[in-house]
């Protein structure tokens, strides 16, 4: 196999992976909580405790993936077109 059709085979397998994944699940963790929907904070002791809400996934955790965002936007548009 020549290097080009290398690249283009491990891209399209990327690509595939990566459309399953957001298939199967449209919903990632949150980047700025790390899934856990609110920050940590520490008090003067040093214990753990709970610190504000994420503001990003609205204290959800979760996110709407990129390329679940980009389907969801392209049906969308292709609904509104057909009516």
């Amino acid at each position: 196999m020549t290097p080009i059709t290398l690249a283009i085979a491990c891209l399209l397998a990327i690509t595939l992976s990566y459309v399953s994944l957001c298939a199967v699940s449209p919903f990632g963790d949150c980047r700025r909580c790390h899934g856990m929907g609110h920050a940590i904070k520490h008090d003067r002791k040093g214990r753990m405790k709970r610190g504000k809400d994420c503001r990003r996934c609205d204290a959800t955790g979760k996110r709407i993936r990129v390329g679940r965002w980009l389907y969801n936007r392209a049906a969308r548009i292709y609904r509104d077109g057909t009516r």
